[in-house]
């Protein structure tokens, strides 16, 4: 199992770096980073640091979408990275929740998301694509290699990470959720006629390391990851106005908790003592974060490596950073990789 880090790109981008190379001093293979132009500092030229100042660990952000940029700007600015700093880059992307919304724009289609992923990689590889319908070739990529990961909840997104993407990128660590979309996306794959094992699987989410499991200790490491429930939930109120509160199109594992959901605030977007995601019971918590002791994180990653997770990417925003990533290093990637 591979591991990843998971930063908002708050000023000062140097501290951005620090944490990152912190991380790859511990055994993280992946630094990826949040991108939303609005909410913090542009990602793209941190990555550049990140870059010249490890020598291992492969970036990108979690996630982009195609609106916000064009996509042949997407494709040159990885294909630049990549010439410099050696294939080290991997484009996580999906509709847009907060880049998007903040702007005043609905997310993207998944229509345009499919085209989309499509021209990057080709675009960043050296190939020729289609852009709004003039065919076009950035001349001066030669070779190179962009793995483009999609992250998804819904049946539909689900099939289309399966039918294109290179890696899959589930924003929630719920073994019982975990196995149902797995086996969706791999089942896409499979009618797509690709092969579903190709497909690298990433699961995403809030993980604390705490000393002990005293219910005081674990109600603080609560609090300060309730804000992923309020993020996962802006996707659920999309996935519940589709398909409705109940429906056999996604289980309600996933939606129910919801219910008392009244709106959410995107300028505490991410961040512990979000006012919005005060509707988050304790249970959606622990189900869809790492909480406790570093045995406690183990036995929960193991789970999921057995249902074909191949890459578990820590969000780092909690009071807790440094001691996070030194636990994982110590105590937790050794176990997982050995």
């Amino acid at each position: 199992m591979d591991f990843g880090l998971v930063l908002q790109t708050d000023p000062p981008a140097s501290e951005v770096v620090g944490l990152m190379r912190r991380a790859e001093r511990n055994g993280f293979r992946y630094g990826w980073t949040f991108d939303s132009a609005v909410l913090w500092q542009e990602p793209f030229v941190i990555y550049s640091r990140i870059l010249e100042h490890t020598t291992k660990l492969h970036v990108g952000p979690m996630v982009t979408n195609p609106g916000t940029r064009t996509w042949e700007v997407t494709a040159s600015t990885f294909a630049t990275l990549n010439d410099m700093y050696g294939n080290r880059t991997v484009c996580g992307i999906g509709r847009g929740d907060s880049a998007m919304r903040v702007a005043g724009r609905r997310p993207n289609t998944l229509a345009r998301l499919g085209e989309a992923i499509d021209v990057i990689r080709d675009l960043a590889e050296g190939r020729e694509a289609v852009v709004d319908g003039n065919p076009i070739r950035i001349p001066w990529v030669a070779g190179g290699k962009l793995p483009v990961w999609m992250a998804a909840y819904g049946p539909k997104a689900l099939a289309l990470a399966g039918q294109k993407a290179d890696g899959f990128i589930l924003q929630l660590a719920d073994p019982f959720l975990t196995e149902w979309m797995v086996k969706a996306v791999r089942q896409a794959a499979v009618d797509a006629g690709r092969d579903p094992d190709a497909l690298a699987i990433c699961v995403a989410a809030p993980a604390y390391v705490t000393a002990d499991d005293s219910p005081e200790v674990l109600a603080h490491a609560r609090d300060q990851c309730r804000w992923f429930g309020g993020m996962v939930g802006n996707h659920v109120a999309d996935l519940v106005a589709k398909y409705g509160e109940h429906s056999d199109m996604v289980p309600d594992a996933l939606t129910a908790y919801i219910k008392d959901r009244h709106g959410y605030d995107y300028s505490h977007h991410g961040r512990a003592g979000n006012p919005s995601t005060d509707f988050v019971p304790d249970e959606i918590v622990d189900r869809f974060c790492l909480l406790g002791p570093a045995e406690a994180h183990v036995e929960k990653l193991r789970r999921l490596r057995e249902l074909g997770v191949d890459q578990f990417a820590v969000y780092n925003m909690h009071d807790a950073r440094e001691v996070t990533i030194d636990a994982y290093g110590s105590d937790i990637i050794p176990v997982l990789t050995s």
